[in-house]
């Protein structure tokens, strides 16, 4: 791997500075000028990969939801599925940055003749976005448009029938249509694995804070 001499600057006297600051602390491990290079070159590299995908969810969840809707949401999407790996399957069979199984990719894609093959990464976006549409279109009689993309995520990952029947066990407890209330009941809904959900829908909401934090 080559560095700009720019780069190797920079690090040095970045370095040297943290060394001068930390003179009268206890003394801890230094990292190296290679260590610290190859965390920077490692950032960097974090950074384009995880803007490589942004024009294309962009583009299909303004396709499918309209300009207003952010698109970051399902970018966040993407980091919970599978990290933006294009590659990723999971130990259930499912696939590609959204992790779809292949039957509901089939399903989807079916419709859609353009659409390719399931690992190829637009397609697998496009895919995902619009099973979100349909998702967030099923919530929209019971559920208000600042709570629905909670239940939207939350059904991508459990289905939306066991969804279903945590909110009316909700319900049933006297809680509003909302996906705090969802939270509060999830471990008396029988056959759910809540904690896997409930960690879902809390991963896409904290990646989506930085996203929008980040410039």
């Amino acid at each position: 791997m080559g560095y700009s001499r720019s780069l190797v600057l920079a690090v040095l006297l970045t370095a040297t500075a943290l060394s001068a600051q930390d003179s009268t602390s206890k003394p801890r491990k230094k990292a190296t000028v290679g260590e610290t290079l190859e965390s920077v070159a490692a950032a960097r590299n974090l950074k384009k990969i995880s803007q490589h995908f942004d024009p294309t969810f962009r583009k299909y969840s303004k396709r499918y939801f309209g300009p207003a809707f952010d698109w970051r949401y399902f970018k966040a999407q993407g980091f919970a599925e599978s990290g933006l790996k294009p590659t990723a399957t999971s130990w259930v069979g499912a696939r590609g940055i959204m992790q779809l199984m292949p039957s509901t990719y089939q399903e989807i894609a079916s419709h859609r003749p353009e659409f390719g093959a399931i690992d190829q990464p637009e397609w697998n976006i496009a895919a995902g976005i619009m099973h979100d549409r349909y998702l967030w279109d099923l919530w929209r009689k019971d559920i208000d448009d600042g709570e629905r993309h909670h239940f939207m995520f939350a059904s991508y990952n459990a289905g939306e029938g066991t969804i279903t029947r945590a909110l009316g066990v909700a319900r049933q407890n006297g809680g509003l249509p909302a996906w705090s209330s969802v939270e509060l009941i999830a471990p008396t809904v029988t056959r759910w694995r809540y904690s896997e959900t409930l960690g879902y829908v809390r991963r896409i909401d904290s990646t989506y804070a930085r996203l929008i934090a980040t410039p």
